[in-house]
């Protein structure tokens, strides 16, 4: 059993809030895979089904950010789960806009939300899921950029990030951490697939060349009969 956290605030005033992009990913990934509706338990909002043949858990704290803890410490400590089973998903302001990063451990960076999170699990092993959202460049501007609303311009990269996120999720629950990164990146940029890359295999290139001629001849014998059945009919008038 794996328990997915998105990070956010609760309530209508924070819906669109940078800040509460986890919240986002997390309604996306319920919406995507067909989870079931969320149920208050745990100080929050949870969901659960399977995803690529494993059970997932998907919680959304009703603390507010700065005590997310308490709720999934409490998912945590209910399943029996370990820090390794966790994958919190969150704003990370020191990342660039529609930039994705995910470790395993580490410090909080001054996000509140995770600092609640260590502070109620026995380690910090758990994974994150870091969705950048840039930086203001001004640090007396922070507040405001994490919890002002993505602008119009932005929701077109945040959409795709998001359904991305959720889309390759099970890419991360099965360890293939640098293929989930690569994948989400791609679908947010709007490259999901590279072009086709021509063929070079000489058989099929003449071929193809041969088709192309074959066509080419056809039409022109085709137009030629039709410019000459024309002049007959000019001919008996």
């Amino acid at each position: 059993m794996r328990l997915v956290v998105g990070l956010g605030n609760p309530g209508p005033k924070y819906r669109n809030n940078r800040h509460n992009i986890g919240f986002m990913a997390a309604d996306e990934i319920v919406r995507r895979h067909g989870l079931s509706a969320p149920r208050t338990k745990f100080q929050g909002d949870i969901s659960e089904g399977d995803i690529a043949g494993e059970r997932v858990l998907v919680l959304k704290p009703a603390t507010f950010m700065n005590e997310s803890g308490r709720s999934v410490g409490e998912a945590v400590r209910f399943y029996k789960l370990s820090p390794e089973d966790v994958i919190v998903i969150y704003d990370e302001i020191d990342l660039a806009a529609e930039k994705v990063r995910v470790k395993q451990g580490g410090g909080h960076a001054g996000h509140n939300g995770l600092r609640s999170i260590d502070a109620h699990l026995s380690d910090k092993n758990y994974w994150r899921v870091r969705l950048g959202i840039g930086h203001p460049g001004d640090k007396s501007q922070v507040s405001n950029h994490v919890l002002g609303d993505f602008s119009k311009q932005d929701q077109n990269w945040v959409a795709r990030e998001l359904s991305a996120v959720a889309d390759e999720l099970p890419l991360l629950l099965d360890g293939q951490v640098n293929d989930f990164m690569s994948r989400v990146a791609m679908a947010t940029r709007g490259n999901r697939s590279a072009p086709e890359a021509p063929d070079t295999h000489p058989e099929r290139a003449h071929a193809r060349t041969e088709t192309k001629t074959d066509k080419s001849s056809n039409e022109t014998a085709l137009g030629n009969a039709l410019s000459r059945a024309m002049n007959r009919l000019r001919g008996r008038e």
